[in-house]
């Protein structure tokens, strides 16, 4: 079912996320809601609490590696419960237009380690394992930022925050408890 976005301001956005004892009916519906949603709104991913749901799970939307041109791969939806994210590169590269679903039309130059490993579980219960980088491991990272309440504007630096600050405010103005739909 595509579910209504909450967007910056809201402060369930800043709540940090529970472990899921177990994959049953309620995190098959969350999943299935969070992929409905992220495929109506042709996002890059999608994590839980953006939807309203406090549990640690998110959807992808990009395959590893990119294209000839650097751009990301799309590929179906894939759930990640439970996300614990280790081995992050040392080589760092800068996204100059990363964005946020719930904080639209704003688009800031955000680093990142180029590679990470994340171990998850999947729907099937089985845990899982993937050496990821760039736009796959920057949307990873992004995704399981949001299960601890960081919002990709908490990476920028103060001067560029005092820049969007007016953005942000409108933002918070626009879509205060609104639905995305």
């Amino acid at each position: 079912m595509i579910k209504k976005l909450i967007y910056y301001g809201n402060p369930g956005l800043r709540k940090k996320c529970i472990e899921s004892e177990e994959i049953g009916e309620d995190m098959l519906k969350v999943s299935q809601n969070l992929v409905d949603t992220v495929l109506h709104l042709n996002g890059a991913g999608l994590a839980a609490p953006q939807i309203g749901e406090y549990v640690r799970i998110f959807v992808i939307c990009y395959d590893n590696g990119a294209d000839s041109m650097e751009r990301p791969i799309l590929c179906p939806p894939k759930v990640y419960i439970n996300p614990k994210l280790s081995n992050p590169s040392k080589k760092e590269v800068t996204c100059y237009r990363e964005g946020c679903l719930s904080i639209p039309e704003i688009y800031e130059s955000v680093k990142r380690p180029y590679a990470i490993t994340v171990e998850a579980i999947g729907l099937d219960g089985n845990t899982f394992i993937e050496s990821i980088s760039g736009w796959r491991a920057r949307s990873v990272m992004h995704e399981n930022d949001h299960l601890n309440g960081v919002l990709f504007i908490d990476r920028l630096s103060p001067k560029v925050r005092n820049k969007i600050a007016r953005d942000l405010n409108k933002i918070k103005k626009q879509y205060n408890n609104r639905s995305s739909l």
